[in-house]
């Protein structure tokens, strides 16, 4: 017997349009300058306005009607600083000359062009080396790169093949490339030596089994297990020492002034600060006069086809070109939240003025999802008058010091860089000790807590500086 039964339920659906917003917000300048290019060479109705066809009587300052020539013609500011001021945010022009460097992920993008992938393989490989940090290492969780890349690009990455992609971008040049702590990093140099080396199998072995072990300087335990006595053991670890901590060795090196272009600029003025995008888009873009009224005349004739295919197109370039509009009108709400959120620190750039701060703190400041929040700052950095910022590096959760005032744990990590550096090499300090020397700066963290800070900061345990001092 039919029934027929009346549900109420809510389902959450996104449809096509807002992932593609989603994609936009995710874009760093250069990919979007990318998308940009693709969509007018595919859409005509969109067009590309020039520098001096764009209308500035709605921008900031007003443009005077009038000025005088002696007050203009004879200022002292030379036109090349006013011009690219937004380009070039240093005062003091660099004493040497500017060498062409070359960014580590390019070479891994063109080892990654000799290798035969499928396109969705290719695009995840690509998008694995866009998300190294400076140092080379994957930070960010495989599974959470998959998925981010699933939603943006709406194919499918399995975690199985996802770790196979890492691995082939492992077996790239630097050694150690790719690698997701300084573990792997050693181990993935290890593999490339003669592994029948008695030193270097030791070596992997503690690495693979007992590393833990080393971490808590179970020497005696490693010892037995290896079958080796005190002086092999100190030979191993020797061998260790010698290894790159870091996939990008210094050699490699570069300021991020060189091979980073900012998405936004912070400029200080007698004023306060200026905050902006570094290339504001939706004023060069608009749509074609001449094409809109070639949609109003296929309208009136009788080819109903080309009419269909000219408001398709016409309807996808203002989607466009209001989407751009509405990208950079979030960006800018986005930035100035993080900028009155952390005023002290962009002050001048002191770490200890940081304040915590996570997602949720931006997100209700400037009224946005929490997800649009990490779209926009993943992979964007800002120009700051001390430099180029990953805005990501700015998110931390906070702890509470011995005055009952909750601090960012990027403080507390800063501390503990600075404990270690100046600490004596042959005896450097274990994790209990640098949890009492932050206790007596006001910092009451457990053992633990610094354990995992020193390993964030890719810092070896005491024992091991001690051997690679």
């Amino acid at each position: 017997m039919l029934r027929q039964n009346l549900t109420q339920k809510q389902q959450l659906k996104i449809n096509p349009q807002q992932l593609q917003m989603l994609e936009l917000f995710h874009l760093t300048s250069l990919q979007l300058e990318q998308r940009i290019k693709n969509e007018l060479e595919e859409n005509p109705i969109i067009e590309e306005k020039e520098a001096d066809e764009i209308d500035t009587t709605n921008s900031k300052e007003e443009v005077q009607e009038y000025q005088d020539w002696e007050e203009y013609g004879y200022d002292d500011i030379p036109d090349y600083k006013t011009e690219n001021k937004q380009y070039y945010q240093q005062d003091d022009m660099p004493d040497k000359p500017i060498v062409a460097s070359r960014d580590f992920k390019v070479d891994l993008e063109e080892q990654l062009s000799a290798i035969k992938l499928s396109e969705t393989d290719l695009a995840f490989a690509q998008f694995i080396i866009g998300n190294l940090n400076e140092k080379g290492f994957l930070e960010t969780p495989l599974e959470t790169l998959a998925e981010d890349f699933s939603l943006k690009t709406m194919q499918w990455i399995e975690g199985e093949d996802a770790e196979k992609l890492l691995h082939v971008i492992q077996r790239f040049e630097p050694a150690g490339v790719g690698s997701r702590d300084i573990r792997e990093c050693m181990m993935l140099q290890l593999k490339r030596m003669n592994t029948k080396c008695p030193d270097v199998k030791a070596a992997l072995v503690i690495l693979e089994k007992y590393y833990d072990d080393l971490k808590a300087r179970n020497f005696e335990k490693i010892e037995n297990a290896l079958q080796i006595d005190e002086e092999e053991l100190r030979m191993v670890l020797e061998m260790m020492g010698s290894l790159n901590l870091n996939p990008v060795g210094s050699t490699e090196e570069r300021s991020s002034a060189d091979t980073i272009i900012p998405d936004f600029f912070i400029t200080h003025r007698e004023d306060g600060m200026e905050v902006g995008l570094t290339n504001q888009r939706s004023a060069n873009l608009v749509i074609s006069n001449r094409m809109k009224a070639m949609v109003q005349q296929a309208e009136k004739g009788k080819d109903t086809r080309a009419f269909q295919y000219l408001k398709s197109k016409l309807s996808s370039a203002e989607w466009f070109v209001n989407a751009i509009r509405q990208r950079e009108t979030t960006m800018l709400n986005v930035i100035n939240s993080i900028v009155q959120y952390q005023f002290d620190y962009f002050q001048d750039g002191d770490k200890s003025q940081l304040r915590p701060m996570i997602l949720k703190n931006i997100a209700e400041m400037a009224g946005v999802d929490i997800s649009t929040v990490s779209r926009i700052t993943c992979n964007k950095y800002v120009q700051t008058p001390f430099g180029t910022i990953l805005l990501k590096s700015l998110f931390s959760e906070g702890i509470e010091n011995k005055s009952g005032a909750v601090i960012s744990n990027k403080v507390i990590q800063k501390e503990i860089e600075e404990v270690i550096k100046r600490e004596d090499k042959k005896s450097p300090y274990s994790d209990q000790q640098l949890a009492s020397l932050l206790a007596t700066r006001g910092f009451n963290i457990a053992r633990r807590t610094v354990t995992k800070y020193r390993e964030h900061l890719q810092i070896p345990v005491a024992q091991m500086r001690a051997f690679w001092a």
